[in-house]
């Protein structure tokens, strides 16, 4: 049973510390079932790939206060919901360029997001008014991951055309430019000192010192899971799909779209732990074969942890949300021996309550509020019966978010 509905319908946002009890508490409150615009029906003659499946949201973002989420999706639209109301969404179209990595500015009226067809511009947006603020051009194939910079106007983005480059909001010129050996994935940490940069097909992560970007990296990350070579020989290669540091900066959460995400440690790059349970979503829907080298899949955000970073939550292939409890990661020091095992997490809880895929999963940063899309958008909140509950939430709320 969900929370008690606030006087709109709604239920009303929980300001509780996440705790072990309370994850595994968490509900739907609420769905959205027209959060993506279905696929046309086939024309006569045509055929419809097996893999294909429906439409699916490929990503979400919320803003800095936690009072909106942003989604975009295949039909080539981004919606805007208020996170405390719960009204239907705002819907944005971006027919001629498509829509894909919808990530905030620092104001809850204006994003960036990358294009998906026509060109491979970055395009920073209005909400308010509906019109592009700005173009940011010289990628020359699609941009694959997208950042922005916790602390200023600076963003990332990371192509199949093999560069990183750096930009700031407030000109459309590129101010850094990486160039790698293979499409990368891009994060930043919390302080925006420090961001990170995945090569796939590599298997390295590399660290750079923002005020240095254009020196060596200060520290390079080679992600090898002796665990897979159980499993086949040669072992399936990693996948990466995004990074995001913890909020205290210590650990460096790898998703993959694979059957498995890893934490490692961000100081001297030793493989902590590997999360295991759910099914990997780089395939289309779960009765497709999977393919003999690993994809990206629809989305790249299958896996986040939550604010405190006491909890990792990820999606599933075949819908159910996992959560898996790191906060009592190994420690280790010394020389990094890429021989070792990563402890292996299985999951807290798995929660049920959506239909098809869980592609996108990201925990509101100002509440008790998660949220996940796939064919749908799910507001997921705490289960909180009984009158104790009511008071310590209501004495809660009266105090403020806590982050």
């Amino acid at each position: 049973m969900a929370p008690p509905p606030a006087t709109n319908g709604t239920p009303s946002l929980s300001t509780l510390p996440l705790t072990n009890a309370l994850m595994t508490k968490l509900k739907p409150a609420k769905i959205f079932k027209n959060a993506i615009e279905p696929l046309p029906p086939p024309t006569p003659g045509s055929q419809q790939r097996a893999n294909q499946g429906p439409r699916h949201i490929t990503g979400i973002c919320f803003d800095d206060r936690g009072d909106h989420v942003i989604t975009a999706g295949e039909d080539e639209t981004f919606r805007l919901y208020n996170c405390k109301t719960g009204k239907p969404p705002k819907t944005l179209y971006s027919k001629k360029y498509g829509v894909d990595l919808p990530r905030f500015s620092h104001k809850s009226t204006s994003i960036i997001h990358a294009s998906t067809k026509e060109d491979d511009t970055i395009r920073y947006h209005s909400l308010h008014d509906n019109k592009y603020l700005q173009y940011f051009r010289g990628h020359k194939e699609k941009v694959v991951s997208l950042e922005v910079s916790p602390v200023d106007d600076g963003f990332m983005s990371g192509s199949m055309d093999k560069t990183v480059r750096l930009w700031d909001l407030r000109t459309p010129h590129c101010r850094g430019l990486l160039t790698l050996p293979s499409s990368p994935i891009v994060a930043y940490d919390s302080t925006g000192v420090v961001f990170a940069v995945a090569v796939n097909h590599y298997s390295r992560i590399l660290l750079y010192d923002q005020a240095n970007f254009d020196k060596a990296p200060f520290l390079v990350i080679t992600l090898e899971d002796p665990t897979l070579a159980l499993i086949s020989y040669p072992p399936r290669p990693i996948y990466i799909t995004s990074m995001s540091f913890s909020s205290n900066g210590k650990y460096l959460l790898v998703g993959c779209s694979g059957d498995a995400h890893y934490v490692l440690d961000a100081f001297e790059g030793h493989l902590l732990a590997k999360l295991e349970g759910h099914v990997g979503l780089e395939r289309r829907n779960i009765g497709a074969p999977p393919s003999i080298e690993p994809t990206k899949g629809s989305s790249g955000e299958e896996v986040s942890w939550t604010p405190d970073s006491k909890f990792i939550v990820g999606g599933s292939l075949d819908g159910r949300i996992f959560v898996w409890d790191v906060q009592n990661l190994p420690a280790r020091s010394g020389d990094v021996d890429l021989k070792v095992s990563p402890t292996r997490i299985p999951p807290m809880i798995a929660l049920d309550g959506h239909a098809g895929p869980s592609r996108c999963v990201k925990f509101n940063p100002r509440y008790a509020m998660l949220c996940t899309a796939g064919a749908e958008l799910a507001y997921w909140l705490p289960d909180q019966s009984g009158d104790a509950d009511e008071i310590a939430r209501d004495m809660l709320k009266k105090r403020g978010p806590t982050a």
